[in-house]
């Protein structure tokens, strides 16, 4: 890979893996190797995860074009030796989050893929994405999912905080892009069509009532955690990693 071409992003933009029946199959040992060290790798590397995330799902059987998605995150790499977080001084306390779900984005079972950044004032300090485990029948549904993971994210990111001395002074914040899911996180009547997400219906309105969390609306050009769920265009990608004080220490100055 020394010599590879580097890749200006770790995915192509729009692109969906699938189980590939009809193409040749690749080393299922040094497949799994690669994309083990891959996760470990994205621990620390935001800006792979949700394309580490889309390679780790076809551990069981990968196929050469599953190969060939794992090796363009090498071939971004090579182009991102010197990215990594930058952390500036803290002003505040304030816990925030962001989250976002690409509805039946999945072309193999229909299951959408929810992400979420957690920041301390104005520094990122925990990521995930992930498929979630059941198919949602909307999008809002599939936002709201992704909205309880991440609020448990934020109450574990504030007992941290509280027991090394520094409790925040405000309730947090979850930014979140469907209207839909957030009427429903207030809306304190539940009926047929909120029924199958009853508990954390009742988890998140339990943490608003308590003034614990409140969950403005973000907009999409806005949403941080879009780069969780798909593949964004280069523009949309660095820009992104701008927001989230990703920076790159070799970038001329």
């Amino acid at each position: 890979m020394l010599d590879c071409k580097p890749a200006a992003t770790p995915t192509i933009q729009n692109y969906k893996l699938r189980e590939c029946s009809n193409h040749a199959p690749t080393n299922k040992e040094r497949y799994q190797r690669l994309v083990g060290k891959l996760i470990y790798l994205s621990h620390t590397c935001t800006d792979i995860v949700y394309a580490v995330s889309m390679v780790s799902q076809f551990m069981h059987s990968p196929s050469e074009v599953h190969m060939e998605a794992a090796i363009r995150i090498l071939q971004y790499l090579k182009l991102a030796l010197g990215k990594g977080l930058l952390f500036s001084k803290n002003t505040h306390l304030n816990i925030e989050g962001y989250t976002y779900a690409d509805w039946a984005d999945s072309i193999s079972d229909g299951r959408s893929t929810s992400g979420y950044f957690t920041f301390v004032d104005i520094n990122l300090v925990t990521w995930r994405s992930k498929k979630q485990k059941v198919v949602a029948l909307s999008s809002a549904e599939a936002e709201f999912r992704g909205m309880a993971r991440a609020i448990c994210e934020l109450l574990w990111l504030r007992k941290l905080m509280t027991e090394i001395g520094f409790a925040p002074k405000s309730a947090m914040s979850l930014f979140c892009g469907n209207k839909a899911a957030i009427e429903i996180a207030h809306n304190p009547v539940q009926h047929d069509r909120t029924k199958h997400v009853e508990v954390d219906h009742h988890f998140i309105k339990e943490k608003i009532d308590a003034k614990e969390a409140r969950f403005p609306f973000v907009k999409m050009e806005d949403q941080l955690a879009d780069v969780l769920t798909k593949a964004v265009s280069s523009r949309v990608f660095y820009n992104s990693l701008g927001k989230l004080g990703i920076h790159d220490i070799y970038a001329p100055t």
